[in-house]
């Protein structure tokens, strides 16, 4: 099985000559963060904002433009100028939200620049609970339905499927509570207010690290060489479980495609630098940045895969 890096279209050398003379950027470049302070996206979209503001000589504006799982940004993004000013760092909502929602543009249809990184899911609970392991949350759950109730970023959101298919395979009944990102979903789920918490490890790894949250079960094949300790789902009962969660950047239809090349290349040779390769690998993330092209057939297959997750599944934006 082919990893989903080599899917990915990983750049081996993505230090690339820029072409000379061209106009663009002309102004401030916008990159709107579909999710509140706080969550992965807007992790990364920090991460890489200095040196991209060096690059390309103008200044990057991270907006944070929070609200229905995503679509808020998406839309936002959708509406813009195709000049290359206006991008969307977006995650898996991006593609769940193809399914669920009947949304004012297609996901397919947007400009696709590139796949920064993946990360992997897990799922946490707040060290007040007596459990220590995911089959006697299981076993609970079983018992009582109403026991447990569990955060995620959003309605639609990947990890809100993936805990939907896990219940789904292994009989058992959780209780939903949606956030409006990750930095709230993590408060609550610090605060004990709400005992499980089913989120990408950028997210909750300093929290793991420091024994605030504690690791259940983590959504890759094998085990994460980001938690080693951490036994996979798919070792658990639940084979060839996998999700993983990503960080797309897109733009609105109709961007350029030398300019979409451009960008990539720049995209590429901050992620190819030491130092947020670093970074990236301190929030449990794998750095990818994936040419438009393999970027968007990763879109497609994801819009695929868990587009018949939600239907099977009955998953709808008021569960």
């Amino acid at each position: 099985m082919p990893s989903r890096r080599a899917a990915l279209g990983l750049l081996a050398t993505p230090g690339l000559a820029l072409a000379q003379g061209g106009a663009w950027p002309e102004r401030p470049v916008r990159i709107i963060v579909p999710f509140p302070p706080g969550g992965s996206n807007d992790t990364v979209a920090r991460i890489i904002q200095p040196r991209l503001t060096e690059l390309l000589g103008r200044p990057i504006v991270v907006d944070n433009r929070a609200g229905g799982s995503g679509s808020v940004g998406s839309t936002d993004l959708a509406r813009a100028a195709p000049d290359g000013h206006t991008w969307l760092l977006a995650n898996d909502t991006l593609a769940a939200n193809e399914t669920l929602m009947q949304l004012p543009y297609r996901a397919g249809e947007l400009t696709v620049c590139s796949v920064l990184g993946t990360c992997p899911y897990a799922l946490t609970i707040h060290p007040s609970q007596p459990f220590t392991t995911l089959a006697q949350v299981i076993e609970a759950a079983k018992a009582r339905p109403d026991r447990f109730s569990y955060a995620t970023t959003g309605v639609g959101s990947l990890a809100h499927i993936a805990a939907v298919l896990l219940q789904s395979r292994g009989g058992f009944t959780l209780t939903h509570v949606p956030y409006r990102g990750g930095g709230p979903a993590l408060q609550d789920a610090l605060a004990g207010h709400v005992p499980l918490f089913m989120s990408n490890i950028v997210i909750t790894m300093p929290h793991m690290r420091a024994n605030a949250l504690r690791p259940l079960g983590v959504s890759t094949l094998a085990e994460s060489r980001f938690l080693p300790t951490v036994p996979p789902f798919a070792a658990q009962g639940f084979p060839e479980f996998e999700a993983l969660t990503y960080w797309i950047m897109v733009g609105p239809a109709g961007v350029p495609a030398a300019i979409t090349q451009r960008f990539q290349q720049v995209l590429a040779q901050v992620m190819a630098e030491a130092a947020v390769q670093a970074r990236m690998a301190e929030q449990g993330a794998e750095v990818v940045a994936s040419t438009p092209a393999a970027a968007q057939a990763f879109l497609r297959g994801e819009i695929a895969k868990w587009g018949q997750v939600i239907r099977q599944n009955d998953i709808r934006v008021d569960s």
